[in-house]
């Protein structure tokens, strides 16, 4: 995943905070657990959301030491089957996020993603076993976005939903018919989000390389920059997702993560779509993740 979902810090509590960290936390162990270091490396904070999406509050809160926090234990959650399900999920999505790139990029730039996918290649292997349905799922919509990429699409809608069918296919996880539904509108939606900011995101480097980005079709944006009018066009539409995100989380409890949730739906997203599109999102990104899961 991209790395774009993420809670408003300032609508958070002290305690809200401690139990965002304690599903970031989590979700690392069990990556850990189940894929070993390579695991651990590719979680961030989409992949936390989805945990806490998917999960019904099963887990319990307990104290564990790790490498990057070994003098100290710190609170995670663990024992809850969505962990599983998240990590699981995780692996298959950055593996097949790697293959795209190696597809997208010549031999000495695909060079980085090629091995990376070689890497985590053992870890998907066993994530594909664990999850068929989603791994065949993933595999036929991504070749569905790549058709229309080669055919240099200039709908944002057609290949922006064929990312959201992708993640909306995870609430499947769900047990529960009615909070099934509701999961999978908040993903898809979600999916057409991510798609779309990460569009944005990458504008100018997209055209610069040549890669396809639906931005570049949709606006002309072929300079690689938006108008302030397109801009604004982007940002309807990129709220408009998010609104129908909140509508369905409406619909269902979210239990423990309810108040983490509302965070990233009624600020987080709004936040971070602005600061993609004003240039600013890139600026201390990392160092604020690392700083969330410290």
């Amino acid at each position: 995943m991209f790395g774009y979902v993420r809670p408003s810090d300032d609508r958070l509590t002290p305690a809200d905070r401690e139990t965002f960290r304690a599903a970031y936390c989590g979700l690392c162990h069990a990556l850990g657990a189940r894929y070993g270091l390579v695991g651990r490396m590719i979680l961030n904070y989409d992949l936390t959301f989805l945990a806490m999406v998917l999960s019904d509050g099963a887990g319990e809160m307990c104290a564990k030491r790790c490498a990057v926090h070994p003098m100290r234990r710190r609170c995670c959650v663990a024992g809850d089957p969505a962990l599983d399900a998240a990590a699981d999920m995780s692996v298959i999505l950055t593996y097949w996020q790697l293959r795209d790139g190696v597809a997208d990029h010549g031999f000495w730039c695909g060079l980085k993603y090629r091995i990376a996918s070689v890497l985590l290649r053992p870890a998907y292997r066993k994530a594909r076993e664990r999850r068929l349905q989603f791994d065949a799922g993933t595999k036929a919509h991504l070749s569905e976005l790549a058709a229309l990429e080669r055919e240099r699409c200039s709908s944002l809608d057609a290949p922006a939903d064929a990312f959201a069918q992708l993640l909306a296919l995870a609430a499947e996880e769900v047990n529960d018919p009615v909070r099934r539904r509701v999961t999978a509108q908040m993903l898809y939606h979600l999916g057409r989000w991510v798609y779309l900011v990460d569009a944005a995101d990458d504008l100018k480097k997209d055209v610069k390389s040549g890669s396809y980005n639906p931005l570049v079709y949709r606006f002309h944006a072929e300079g690689g920059t938006l108008t302030a009018d397109d801009k604004a066009a982007l940002a309807a539409t990129l709220d408009s997702s998010v609104r129908a995100m909140a509508a369905a989380f409406e619909l269902a409890d979210f239990g423990p993560w309810r108040a983490i949730i509302e965070s990233v739906l009624y600020e987080g997203l709004y936040a971070v779509g602005a600061a993609v599109l004003n240039g600013t999102f890139r600026k201390g990104h990392k160092r604020k993740q690392r700083k969330a899961g410290a």
